[in-house]
């Protein structure tokens, strides 16, 4: 398929890639074009800037979670119909699942997707020595499909006097951005924040827009999009016949890390979603055959979590009769008895592990992950395994034991997660699509069928 689309990339975390791609989007917008948005890694968050601010769908493109025909498969999915589509890379363009790999880096995922991709430098406190960083990024690959560069925090004059410079070394100038604190996206505990909690946010990037109209130009960047080849995909294989299945989604701004192929995935599979608030409603959605609680800020909102005791009981009483669930991270901690906010005042939460959970003042178990079931679990069986990711400040009385998780690279593993009948909980947010077969299980203990 014909797919017009641009890779950014940047040469460390920090330099400004999401601010700038939501406001690239945000202005294609404003010129009517069809856009898609995707995200390289495990990241939920700028999802949620992409999809609910922007007004943009958005994907996850992930080469640890997903083979390179997986990948291409669900870029095509997700790009059909968009006239250009934008990729926002993760951490420094060649970075990948170790200090010395670029294994699943946003450099692999440009080659699977043969994507151009665009450089983000950010020239705070240099000039000339900005050249010095897009050259070596040139050099350390030969094939680094790097053909634009932008800068960021970068002056009208300074950006002049460099863009003939950035010629003589083969790629395309595309602008710059200039200082402006006032437009940036601030951060928090577990990275950017959530985009409800941002004040007049829609106005700002509004602001970048506009601004990125005067300083990108912009119709260089189209060209360098429909520069990209068409993309092929094989066709995904055929899933087995399953019965209809109604599964009540946790959604709202406590539970919002929800990886868009994994609700696919379940649509796929002829279930129909049910969202629901476990901070504003007071029942589980009607007809409900199953639970999911997926990652996202419960200790934000503990207290108005634990207030709302008629969700809570919903929700116990029916895991505790027998109703399949999946809780992941988020979702595990208010399944605990106890939850502590951030101030490390604990709330009751639905009680169904006996266990406090209470914040920390680090990362815990941190990254990428295979897990692997030691013993046959709820949807698992014994020495199967899924494809994972762990990222929280916070830790649990009792993290169970039914799952190990081992790193991709090294040899740390742990231990984590409980099963206990048809729940399957624990700290690791999962990628259904790396195991399918989970999802099927699933769905079938919902349908009651063996």
């Amino acid at each position: 398929m014909d797919s017009p689309r641009l890779l950014f990339a940047a040469p460390a975390s920090g330099s400004g890639k999401t601010t700038l791609v939501c406001g690239l989007l945000r202005a294609l917008k404003n010129r009517g074009k069809k856009v898609r948005a995707f995200k390289c890694g495990p990241d939920y968050i700028d999802p949620l800037f992409h999809e609910r601010v922007v007004g943009v769908p958005s994907g996850t493109l992930d080469l640890f979670f997903s083979p390179e025909d997986q990948l291409r498969r669900l870029f095509c999915r997700h790009a059909a119909g968009a006239e250009i589509s934008l990729i926002e890379g993760v951490m420094g363009y060649y970075d990948g699942l170790g200090a010395a790999t670029d294994r699943a880096s946003s450099y692999a995922v440009a080659k699977a997707l043969d994507a151009p991709v665009i450089l983000v430098v950010d020239g705070r406190g240099q000039s000339l020595s900005a050249l010095a960083t897009v050259a070596g990024f040139l050099r350390f690959r030969t094939d680094s499909r790097i053909r634009g560069v932008l800068f960021n925090r970068m002056s009208e004059g300074v950006y002049a006097a460099l863009k003939p410079e950035v010629e003589r070394l083969g790629v395309t100038p595309l602008g710059y951005v200039p200082r402006a604190p006032e437009l940036m996206i601030e951060s928090r505990h577990l990275g950017l924040v959530t985009p409800g909690e941002i004040e007049d946010l829609g106005q700002k990037l509004d602001a970048l827009a506009a601004l990125l109209e005067k300083t990108v130009d912009m119709d260089a960047l189209l060209s360098l999009a429909g520069s990209a080849p068409a993309l092929e995909a094989p066709p995904a294989p055929p899933l087995p016949p399953m019965p209809r299945t109604r599964i009540a989604v946790a959604r709202d701004e406590a539970f919002c890390f929800l990886y868009r192929d994994n609700l696919e995935l379940m649509k796929d599979y002829g279930a129909e979603l049910a969202f629901f608030s476990p901070i504003r409603d007071g029942a589980l959605p009607k007809g409900a055959q199953g639970l999911l609680l997926p990652g996202g800020y419960p200790e934000l909102y503990a207290r108005a979590l634990s207030e709302n005791e008629p969700m809570r009981r919903s929700i116990a009483a029916a895991i505790e009769g027998g109703m399949p669930c999946l809780a992941e991270c988020g979702g595990f901690l208010y399944l605990h008895r106890e939850l502590a906010d951030m101030e490390g005042l604990f709330y009751p939460m639905v009680g169904v592990l006996q266990a406090r959970a209470y914040p920390t003042k680090k990362l815990g178990r941190f990254g990428y992950v295979t897990l692997t079931a030691r013993a046959d679990t709820a949807f698992l069986p014994g020495g199967e395994s899924i494809r994972g990711h762990e990222f929280h400040y916070f830790e649990s009385e009792d993290c169970g034991d039914a799952l190990h998780a081992q790193k991709p690279t090294g040899s740390r593993g742990w231990d984590c997660g409980h099963s206990r009948g048809d729940l399957l909980m624990g700290f690791p947010h999962l990628y259904y699509p790396s195991n399918p077969k989970l999802i099927e299980r699933f769905l079938r203990a919902c349908a009651k069928e063996v």
